[in-house]
């Protein structure tokens, strides 16, 4: 059974990092994120905007869902971060992040991940999943940055899969 849960914060900021709901205006930087992945995408535009849309309208049904990350110094929008049911669930979702390449490590995940885990549990749940694929080593230090311990391990269709677990500070 489920526990009802405040709806996360949509909007944040930290000190370099402004986080808002995604929505169809985000659909180009989108497309970049998935143009860069194993394959490239077939995706348009107009089907981009479209998927974010939904995933707007599922985040606000559900409490949960993908913030775009923006510097603060020049609105530049540098991915995505938020929670996801994923292989998780409502009570205890998953965390998720992804950043264009030409933004890594400057800590901008870290900071990012961070806040989103702060908002989390400001909602009053008490436990969250990460997943990474064990050749990921930046985002496991982005994981275990912000607090994430090592639970178990298995192998599916891609490989091997991590996963880490964060409760809620006393």
């Amino acid at each position: 059974m489920s526990t009802v849960f405040e709806p996360m914060a949509f909007a944040l900021k930290t000190e370099r990092l402004s986080l808002r709901l995604r929505g169809a205006d985000d659909a180009s930087r989108n497309l970049e994120l998935l143009s860069g992945h194993d394959g490239g995408t077939t995706v348009t535009l107009l089907e981009a905007r479209q998927r974010l849309v939904a995933q707007q309208v599922r985040a606000r049904e559900s409490g949960i869902g993908f913030l775009t990350i923006r510097r603060r110094s020049d609105a530049e929008p540098l991915g995505y971060c938020g929670l996801l049911i994923g292989r998780g669930s409502l009570d205890e979702p998953e965390i998720a992040y992804e950043l264009l390449a030409r933004f890594h490590g400057n800590g901008y995940a870290t900071e990012a991940a961070r806040a989103v885990m702060d908002a989390a549990f400001a909602t009053g749940r008490q436990r969250l999943w990460s997943t990474v694929r064990s050749w990921n080593t930046p985002s496991f230090r982005v994981v275990e940055k912000i607090g994430f311990r090592r639970d178990h391990r298995i192998i599916d269709s891609g490989g091997e899969l991590v996963y880490l677990v964060a409760d809620r500070p006393a």
